[in-house]
């Protein structure tokens, strides 16, 4: 594209339907990975809040791994949950796999998600060269 902006794509059910990219990456180096949850092929992955948030985190890693960034890029998250008890096992995980990098991070509490059985989504904004 001649604006410098990349895109990527994965298989989930709604980037048609709905016109949006899984990452764009901004000529400054600013990755911006969309809402991730524990969806895989349409199917909802089953588990608790710890492995939808790590299946979460999971597909926005590979969404960056297609631009050739990982996880050492990332600077922020945002986690989406949809009950207040699940505050910890859902920072458990991003401790687990984020803890070494200490992006700044919010968790926010909301009604519900396009599917109901699921219980947590992630974003995650990268920076190329942002290696901790």
């Amino acid at each position: 594209m001649s604006d410098g902006i990349r895109r990527v794509n994965s298989s989930g059910p709604w980037e048609e339907a709905f016109g949006y990219s899984r990452a764009v990456e901004l000529p400054s180096g600013l990755v911006l990975v969309s809402g991730c949850t524990s969806v895989r092929d349409g199917a909802v992955i089953d588990g608790g809040p710890y492995e939808q948030a790590v299946n979460a985190f999971k597909a926005a890693f590979a969404a960056l791994k297609e631009l050739g960034l990982g996880s050492e890029h990332v600077v922020r998250t945002r986690m989406y949950l949809t009950h207040a008890r699940d505050v910890d096992e859902v920072g458990r995980a991003h401790k687990e796999l984020l803890g070494a990098v200490r992006p700044a991070a919010s968790m926010i509490i909301v009604s519900g998600f396009v599917d109901p059985r699921l219980v947590v989504e992630v974003e995650v904004e990268a920076f190329r060269g942002g290696a901790a």
